[in-house]
């Protein structure tokens, strides 16, 4: 199978070969976080070849500087797809020479070790589509590591969005990519949760395994460009929903999503959407919190913003 650590014979004397990997690093307007993430990503201690390719989505490319050295690539593109960061990963996938493909967005970093353990984790169990690692989410209260788990399934991603499987820690074959599971979904709107929508599909071929260990951070001590794009939120997680009829046996992961789309709606100012979403949530997952805290944000007895902060404090997502 190719894309796999692999023992070859050369003079007498076996040798490993690692397998070429692309990082694709979408971005946009952020000089000085792309390069942080492309320095991590080009100084793994990996004995095989990096690829960096940069693709700059709505804005202009510009050189990146970083140490060249033996192994290492860098290249900038612009992309050329839809506009968004669906649009933008799938112009570095196609674009892509490795047999390994990886993504670092452009506000996150790789830690050392990571694509080493990620492969020899992979040599272990071939058959995986995907594999990942453990992360630290980093906030301005600190770091807070988040160990992955062991492995999780099509079933797994229905219960719960798993944060700590994350674009940014993922390995995935580029054949598997421009075939079996394809490309990120353009047409997911805004491309709100267009990793958690690829993780669906790529998950009904088989389980995700994951290094639990952290080898990436996940940085949350900067703006986002989905802090307070509830409408993006709501359009997103609405269209997840519909694509994917096998929530209705997952009441418990349904109640999640129609809660988020709750609060955003509340967010927005929409009482009575927040009001129905939140109810309907409710009735799959009594307990679903999201769905409450819309209830609260809806009924103006707090503001989004302040419970936003408070959960992200915590080195968790709404």
């Amino acid at each position: 199978m190719t894309g796999q650590i692999t023992r070859e014979t050369a003079g007498g004397e076996e040798t490993e070969h690692w397998p070429a990997v692309t990082a694709v690093v979408p971005t946009r307007d952020r000089p000085e976080l792309v390069t942080r993430a492309v320095r991590s990503v080009l100084a793994q201690d990996y004995p095989g070849e990096i690829e960096c390719i940069v693709v700059f989505d709505q804005s202009d490319p510009h050189e990146i500087a970083v140490p060249e050295s033996a192994g290492r690539s860098l290249r900038v593109l612009s992309n050329e797809r839809t506009p968004g960061l669906a649009g933008a990963r799938n112009s570095g996938i196609i674009a892509a020479s490795g047999e390994i493909i990886g993504h670092c967005d452009d506000d996150d970093e790789w830690l050392p070790g990571k694509l080493r353990s990620q492969l020899e984790l992979w040599r272990t169990v071939p058959d995986a589509p995907v594999v990942a690692t453990g992360l630290v989410v980093r906030g301005e209260n600190g770091d807070h590591p988040r160990p992955a788990p062991a492995r999780a399934s099509f079933a797994d991603f229905l219960g719960s969005r798993i944060m700590e499987i994350h674009s940014s820690n993922l390995l995935v074959r580029r054949a598997d990519l421009l075939d079996r599971i394809g490309l990120v979904d353009e047409q997911l709107p805004n491309s709100f949760g267009e990793d958690y929508e690829w993780l669906l599909r790529a998950a009904r071929y088989g389980d995700v395994h994951c290094v639990r260990e952290p080898y990436a951070v996940i940085n949350w001590n900067r703006p986002s460009f989905y802090e307070g794009r509830w409408l993006a939120m709501v359009a997103g997680l609405s269209y997840i929903l519909d694509r994917y009829p096998e929530f209705a046996s997952a009441p418990r992961g349904r109640a999640r999503i129609e809660g988020q789309i709750a609060f955003a709606a509340a967010a927005l100012g929409n009482r009575a959407d927040a009001v129905r979403w939140a109810w309907r949530a409710l009735r799959h997952d009594p307990r679903q919190l999201r769905a409450l805290a819309a209830l609260a944000v809806a009924a103006r007895l707090v503001s989004p913003a302040r419970l936003v902060r408070i959960v992200q404090s915590k080195g968790r997502g709404l």
